[in-house]
């Protein structure tokens, strides 16, 4: 019998937790009778009651386990240490525990795999949120989609299907800032898309805040991109060159005896001055980020730093 396993990371999640546990077995026992599940539940430090449910399931159904973190690690690596722990013939990467990935979509996942895909992706076709953050998630798909030097196709997130050989290829990366949905696709091998809707959250509200996720986006075109770099310098070569066309044609103006008039051209030099030093900052902002992705890479921390797992042999 084959065994997939759904890797789900939580924080805080004490309202929705019984209900994902419930709905992804319920698939199991219906759609996917002949499958073995895995089901890993990576816990970020909750201070509600989640682990104390988890605990409790656990003592009661050996296909579910828990790695509980010593600490807050975030949603990126939390998530990816639990996909690296999976011991299942296929891997579903990420089934939130609020349920807005639809679970209903597992059985397609496994039919497209055992067609012979090693990987089969969700494409977030419609969202239930509200109008401007839908479009700005749209534009940044888009942009890292165009970006990356891997062929991704925008709208698609953590919610995909993996074959055991892609996992292997992931573990040969050794990253210390793991974007998934991203390393799947530079892995390579046959894959295939299925479109659904991505749902609103029914309780709570989502514990992945504004700051967090901009740090995850730039984490994406930082890790798989040059092209912020590429500006940069194409960028620079420009301004180089007007600036040179510029200070030319002063200097003819000089030869020739032309000049400007008295205090015309001390706005141009303020102007001048700020712009200068605001693209100077940008620029040197985004060598840090790649800096400090490279910093963050050779210290050689650990990944995840667990305080206890549960049904782990």
């Amino acid at each position: 019998m084959k065994k997939i396993s759904v890797i789900t990371p939580c924080f805080n999640e004490e309202t929705n937790i019984l209900e994902c546990i419930e709905e992804v077995q319920k698939i199991f026992k219906t759609d996917l009778s002949t499958y073995e599940l895995e089901h890993i539940f990576c816990d970020n430090c909750s201070s509600d009651r989640t682990v104390e449910v988890l605990k409790m399931r656990a003592s009661k159904d050996r296909r579910i386990k828990v790695i509980i973190n010593s600490r807050n690690f975030g949603i990126l690596k939390n998530t990816y240490n639990g996909v690296l722990n999976a011991t299942g013939d296929a891997i579903i990467l990420f089934m939130p525990a609020d349920l807005q990935d639809p679970p209903e979509l597992i059985p397609e996942f496994v039919r497209q795999w055992e067609m012979g895909y090693e990987i089969v992706y969700g494409i977030r076709k419609q969202r239930e949120e509200g109008f401007c953050i839908r479009n700005i998630r749209k534009a940044y798909y888009r942009l890292l989609s165009a970006c990356t030097y891997i062929d991704y196709p925008p709208d698609v997130g953590d919610y995909q299907l993996i074959d055991r050989v892609v996992l292997n290829a992931m573990k040969k990366i050794d990253d210390a800032q793991p974007f998934m949905r991203l390393m799947t696709f530079d892995c390579g091998f046959r894959r295939v898309g299925i479109p659904y809707t991505w749902r609103a959250r029914k309780k709570n509200v989502s514990k992945n805040k504004i700051m967090h996720m901009i740090e995850q986006g730039m984490n994406g075109i930082i890790s798989f991109s040059s092209v912020p770099l590429r500006l940069a310098l194409y960028f620079g070569v420009t301004l180089s060159g007007l600036s040179f066309i510029y200070a030319f044609g002063v200097g003819v103006m000089a030869i020739t005896g032309q000049t400007f008039p008295a205090g015309k051209g001390i706005p141009t030099v303020i102007v001048a001055i700020f712009f200068f030093s605001g693209i100077q900052l940008l620029f040197a902002g985004i060598l840090g980020e790649y800096i400090l992705a490279i910093y963050n890479q050779v210290r050689r921390k650990p990944l995840i730093i667990e305080r206890e797992r549960i049904n782990f042999d």
